[in-house]
């Protein structure tokens, strides 16, 4: 099948719920979009004004293949240069435990965005707890695939964490969902109880205050 192509449930399973999440129409930035894989499905399906942000230059020159506004740079510094309420909602996809400045960052995506949907893998998933407990060193899973010396990740989160940090900054979260599903895969389920334990993925949907 061309993946140009592809149709929404043939794309990674957070996105699937990401992009269900986001309204026909919708002014969207995406910051670390990879290959553009949501602000695609986004164009095709919702007819979105989408614009991407990614470090990658491999991955921005994909981007614009595939047809796509991307800027090449680091989204942290970029997003400075925009105007309140640019957009209607602010998309950081599996790239939270990435960020240098987490405190600093989500209050100016709220500035910049009405909305801000979030996911992130969970450290706080079982077989991550497992694998410390029985081995003493740092896990490797499917959804932290790295080991601790070529690691992009450089935060350590779970769905726990983050809403405590939620309650602290006083961030509203408006939706959120917990899922188990691998690093890529297509295919997966939302997680209805002993979330912080059984969930591998964390979504979330922030909002200002009033």
């Amino acid at each position: 099948m061309n993946p140009e192509t592809t149709p929404l449930d043939k794309t990674r399973f957070d996105l699937q719920i990401i992009a269900s999440w986001i309204e026909p129409g919708s002014r969207v930035l995406d910051l670390g979009c990879g290959h553009g894989d949501l602000l695609l499905m986004l164009k095709r399906h919702k007819q979105i004004n989408g614009t991407g942000i990614e470090l990658s230059e491999e991955k921005v020159g994909r981007c614009i293949e595939r047809g796509l506004t991307v800027l090449q740079g680091d989204f942290s510094e970029e997003i400075l240069d925009y105007p309140d309420h640019r957009f209607d909602c602010v998309v950081l996809s599996q790239t939270l435990q990435q960020v240098m400045n987490p405190k600093e960052l989500i209050p100016e995506l709220l500035r910049i965005g009405k909305r801000v949907i979030v996911s992130f893998p969970n450290f706080g998933h079982w077989q991550v707890r497992l694998q410390v407990l029985l081995t003493g060193q740092a896990p490797v899973t499917g959804q932290l695939p790295y080991e601790w010396y070529d690691t992009p990740n450089i935060r350590v989160i779970s769905i726990k964490d983050f809403k405590q940090f939620l309650r602290m900054t006083g961030i509203k979260p408006v939706k959120e969902v917990a899922i188990n599903s691998h690093h890529h895969d297509e295919n997966g389920h939302i997680i209805k109880y002993l979330i912080n334990l059984r969930a591998t993925y964390g979504i979330m949907m922030l909002e200002r205050s009033a």
